[in-house]
């Protein structure tokens, strides 16, 4: 990774569910700034390995660092955007406040959220183009609209790592382009991780693609050929371990 500050240090991590082996020997660096693609089949880790940079769960074995510390004491480094939108949509509930849940943790506990809130949540509106709508019911928006509105709730904490799983999965072609757009913009201020299904669309706009199938390799986005993606994609992946660097 050159001399740059590593983000996220992944070293050999195993993990199971139930005692079937997900993840096996995962070897991955993300420095700063960098632009990473995860892709890889339906049940092949992708989520799973975006939850144990979260500290949400642990793996078996190896070590997990997020700025040089365990991941769950990093946590209000990252901001995250889920593959589904985590709200009912009949609940009547303004795009200002969906965003304003994303300052939960940095808001006073008393008192509700201040001004230095609803100006974070303001900005993070008019980065990803979406202030217009802050009045409108968050249920009421498109596919589209509403990815704007869960990414501006993961930027306005300020994160300096941005975890989006999936998110253009309902939306069309010409609405997953503008997304795309935009997190190459965002991409100027915060490291990204994207999982995606299509390596095909995400490697006009990412840095490095990880291929994910219970085992990883990363490669330079011009160095993605068709054996890549076809191991990754057609069944077991059968690679030495390969560290993941700029």
């Amino acid at each position: 990774m050159s001399q740059e500050k590593a983000v996220v240090e992944i070293d050999q991590v195993d993990f199971a569910y139930d005692g079937d082996l997900i993840l096996q020997d995962i070897t991955l660096a993300v420095g700063e700034k960098d632009f990473l693609g995860v892709v890889g089949p339906n049940g092949s880790g992708k989520t799973t390995l975006l939850k144990i940079i979260l500290g949400l769960i642990h793996p078996l074995s190896g070590k997990v660092r997020v700025f040089g510390r365990a991941p769950e004491r990093s946590r209000h480094l990252i901001g995250y955007v889920p593959q589904h939108a985590d709200l009912d949509s009949s609940f009547p509930i303004s795009v200002m406040d969906v965003v304003l849940i994303g300052r939960l943790g940095k808001a006073p506990r008393l008192g509700g959220y201040g001004k230095s809130d609803r100006q974070a949540a303001e900005g993070a509106m008019q980065e990803v183009e979406i202030y217009d709508l802050r009045n409108l019911h968050f249920g009421t928006l498109s596919g589209g609209q509403k990815q704007r509105v869960l990414i501006a709730r993961a930027l306005v904490g300020m994160p300096d790592l941005l975890l989006l799983d999936e998110p253009t999965t309902s939306v069309d072609g010409r609405v997953e382009q503008d997304i795309y757009e935009l997190l190459k913009r965002l991409n100027d201020k915060v490291t990204i991780i994207l999982v995606s299904h299509d390596v095909g669309f995400i490697s006009s706009y990412v840095k490095r693609v990880a291929c994910v199938n219970q085992r990883l390799t990363c490669s330079a986005t011009h160095e993605v050929t068709g054996d890549v993606v076809e191991a990754c994609y057609s069944g077991p992946v059968h690679m030495l371990k390969h560290t993941c660097k700029l």
